[in-house]
């Protein structure tokens, strides 16, 4: 038997994509993505394009969770 404990729901998975989805599309993760590029290229990093999109994401994604935590689902109810 297939343990199941660490699946998300399919709803969660569905919403954590489409919240990342909208992250990526947004000015603001643009705009960041590509200053960290520019930062790390300057830096000589390797992969800057690559840890300076999963760095604003990361950073994004952060900064959503924090609002969410201050916003409980059940406080609209």
């Amino acid at each position: 038997m297939r343990d199941n404990t660490h699946q998300l729901a399919e709803e969660d998975l569905k919403a954590m994509l489409a919240q990342i989805a909208e992250i990526c599309m947004s000015p603001e993760f643009q705009s960041l993505r590509r200053e960290l590029e520019t930062i790390y290229q300057r830096a000589q990093a390797e992969n800057a394009g690559t840890i300076a999109f999963q760095d604003a994401l990361y950073a994004l994604l952060i900064q959503n969770d924090d609002a969410i935590i201050r916003q409980p689902r059940w406080a609209g109810l």
